[in-house]
């Protein structure tokens, strides 16, 4: 399968957003690829930014997502789109897979917020997995893929090949411009991209925005922790890599024993003198 993952600049309105999309999808269409990713609560952008109110409306929300579902269909490519969407228990941040026919096929949402979203979003409550062309993935968001590994370790163990990982990290107060990838004076976020891919044997797909301090590189990770390929820092664009799904075996993660961590069993603890 011919993967793409999408690095835009931080959309000014939701109106920059759709042109923006549109665009890096025919990118990625032109390229042959199957499926393409754009980073966290893209449409209409991240909260706390200064966007319109009429951007974040219910109604707004829904005519975009339909408009990406009609680029999706016309360039029959698949696309995951993580947005902020009104929900019945209040505004989540999920991401929406849509298939190359324009349908949407499911949602996943964002379950284990950053302390510093509890004000944003509702926590969501289920894992789903998705297929594409044959191909089984998860998607998992942000923090949750950076600090909760329990989350990709789970689509492993359910048959995931892939999981796609839309973030969004930038410290425009104390940040610093990224010159090389994985470097051991970045922040640790490319290591976790690494780990979430080497623990499990899969790929792991982290996209993130085109953005002067940003944190972490779009990149996609090969089955033992390599990398396969990355977005330069602060320029927008479109990466493809074409990933052989036979050696996404899920080894690592399906040799995992979850009964050892069950609390239900009984339990000991030894302590000190």
């Amino acid at each position: 399968m011919k993967v793409a993952l999408a690095s835009p600049p931080i959309p000014r309105s939701l109106k920059e957003g759709l042109f923006n999309l549109e665009y890096l999808v025919k990118a990625a269409s032109d390229l042959h690829a199957e499926i393409i990713c754009f980073p966290e609560s893209y449409l209409p952008g991240y909260p706390g930014m200064g966007y319109a109110l009429p951007d974040r409306s219910p109604e707004s929300l829904k005519s975009a997502l339909d408009e990406v579902c009609e680029i999706a269909r016309k360039y029959s490519i698949a696309v995951i789109v993580p947005m902020d969407w009104h929900g019945s228990s209040g505004l989540q941040n999920l991401a929406f897979v849509i298939s190359p026919d324009g349908e949407i096929l499911g949602q996943q949402t964002k379950n284990q917020l950053d302390p510093s979203e509890d004000d944003f979003w509702i926590p969501g409550t289920e894992r789903q997995i998705f297929e594409v062309n044959g191909v089984k993935f998860g998607i998992t968001i942000c923090h949750e893929g950076f600090r909760y590994p329990e989350s990709v370790r789970w689509a492993a163990q359910n048959g995931a090949s892939i999981v796609f990982h839309p973030h969004f990290t930038e410290n425009r107060e104390n940040g610093k411009m990224l010159t090389e990838w994985g470097s051991i004076d970045n922040p640790y976020y490319e290591k976790a991209m690494m780990m979430r891919s080497i623990e499990n044997t899969i790929y792991f797909a982290s996209v993130n925005y085109a953005s002067e301090y940003m944190e972490s590189a779009t990149s996609i990770i090969n089955t033992d922790g390599t990398l396969n390929v990355y977005q330069e820092y602060r320029k927008s664009g479109v990466i493809v890599a074409e990933i052989d799904m036979n050696k996404a075996t899920g080894l690592l993660a399906k040799r995992f024993n979850n009964q050892l961590y069950d609390k239900s069993k009984n339990c000991s603890m030894v302590t000190g003198i």
